[in-house]
């Protein structure tokens, strides 16, 4: 058994069992991945893809646990290069972050910038998702973090730890009724159409508590996972916007008001979160102190012997967290 074969086959299924596209990502031949993978096989004596003809159709039961494995082994190479590295020479590197839309356009900016400026010679690679393709690329490697505020229960494998909170405003044009309102209550959002967040993005779950709770079912007429998107629909009168109140620029957005709405959802938290085991490299603590700056390295190395969600939080119970 060989490391490259292990390779291989990771690579294989995480190109669709396309082995035309894998061979060109990793700049070898088709016919060689082919039978390096039938070699490996013939090894272990069991299939890891189903095949038709010469085309992979599925991975087998078999190969479904041979490919965790295999994705263990490698991610560990890929640690112990790290260390190297880290040794060799600590400013020069790359750093893969998986986070949403609105981390990206409202609250990384400054945080890259002031990484860049620091580390030059740091190649960053930025992903976008949903928080289960966000999980999912911190799990297999692909993103060294992962930058989340729902669904965290996608994260178990993952020591994530909590970095800022924020609410909500609501945004309408200047002309709308709502744009005269002192204090909204969430009657006042239900008598509207609605537009916001797609489920499972930026604390979408808790609007519906809060409406829920309150026995309220409010007409959600359009969803969309970018902010500046919900916006151009409210722009459209489609209905009235709720986003991150992050994602209101007053010098761009002053066709729209923004209405607190704070007090009518409870706030959410936005965490940050490495896989266990994984080798931090100096500049990754340095990146996440900039996002996070209460997040120092000696609280960072903390929590890698924090084995439980319940002893994560215990070490972060007394922390007063920045609001954006």
């Amino acid at each position: 058994m060989k490391l490259q074969q292990l390779r291989y086959i990771w690579e294989v299924a995480h190109h669709d069992l396309n082995v035309s596209q894998t061979a060109q990502s990793l700049y070898t031949s088709q016919p060689g991945i082919s039978k390096q993978i039938r070699l490996l096989e013939d090894e272990l004596g069991v299939e890891i893809f189903s095949r038709s003809g010469k085309h992979l159709t599925r991975i087998t039961p078999a190969g479904e646990s041979i490919l965790k494995t295999a994705g263990e082994i490698i991610r560990k190479v890929e640690s112990i290069k790290s260390v190297a590295q880290e040794f060799c020479d600590e400013k020069k590197g790359s750093l893969a972050i998986a986070t949403t839309h609105t981390q990206c356009r409202y609250v990384l900016p400054p945080v890259i910038s002031q990484f860049i400026e620091k580390f030059p010679n740091v190649a960053l690679h930025m992903h976008q998702g949903t928080p289960m393709q966000i999980s999912e690329l911190a799990a297999d490697g692909t993103a060294d973090f992962a930058i989340a505020t729902e669904a965290m229960e996608l994260f178990s494998d993952l020591v994530m730890m909590p970095c800022y909170s924020w609410n909500r405003a609501v945004l309408v044009p200047r002309a709308h009724p709502l744009a005269q309102v002192s204090e909204l209550s969430l009657q006042d959002l239900a008598k509207f159409p609605l537009v916001t967040y797609t489920f499972g993005f930026t604390g979408r779950s808790k609007l519906d508590e809060a409406f829920s709770a309150s026995g309220l079912n409010p007409k959600v007429v359009f969803t969309a996972a970018d902010a500046d998107v919900i916006k151009t629909y409210v722009r459209l009168n489609l209905g009235i916007g709720i986003v991150a109140k992050m994602a209101y620029d007053p010098a761009t957005d002053d066709d729209l008001v923004a209405l607190d709405a704070s007090h009518l959802f409870e706030p959410s938290v936005t965490k940050i979160g490495f896989r266990r085991g994984i080798f931090l490299r100096g500049y990754m603590y340095d990146f996440i102190n900039m996002f996070a700056p209460h997040l120092t390295r000696d609280l960072v190395e903390e929590t890698t012997y924090r084995h439980s969600r319940s002893e994560l939080d215990d070490l972060f119970k007394d922390i007063s967290l920045p609001a954006h």
